[in-house]
């Protein structure tokens, strides 16, 4: 999996499947992820912009997901918040991008 922060500094991680995007973050110092709430999709802090092509392993956004992406000013439409998108062995080489800031 490849984290891009925002300034374009890459970062190639390894993910084990059943992990979130937040928690493969996490266990690998990427900066910018913070997951301040700790995975329970109340804070925002890790909101990740999902590679176009990626975005459809990405699954869909659920209602709580929805209203946090509501209120994030860097939202797209391939915005996801990290802890709430289960890795699968799909998203080998998947993309993500950070943005500049996180709420």
């Amino acid at each position: 999996m490849i984290f891009i922060e925002h300034g374009n500094t890459k970062h190639v991680t390894e993910f084990e499947a059943g992990t979130t995007l937040m928690q493969v973050a996490v266990d690998n110092a990427i900066p910018g992820i913070d997951g301040d709430c700790g995975g329970e999709c109340d804070c925002g802090t890790c909101h990740v912009i999902v590679a176009a092509e990626w975005f459809e392993n990405a699954g869909a956004a659920g209602d709580a997901e929805e209203q946090m992406l509501s209120m994030t000013p860097e939202r797209t439409k391939t915005s996801r918040l990290g802890c709430q998108v289960e890795t699968t062995e799909a998203m080998d080489g998947m993309t993500v991008h950070l943005p500049v800031f996180q709420m």
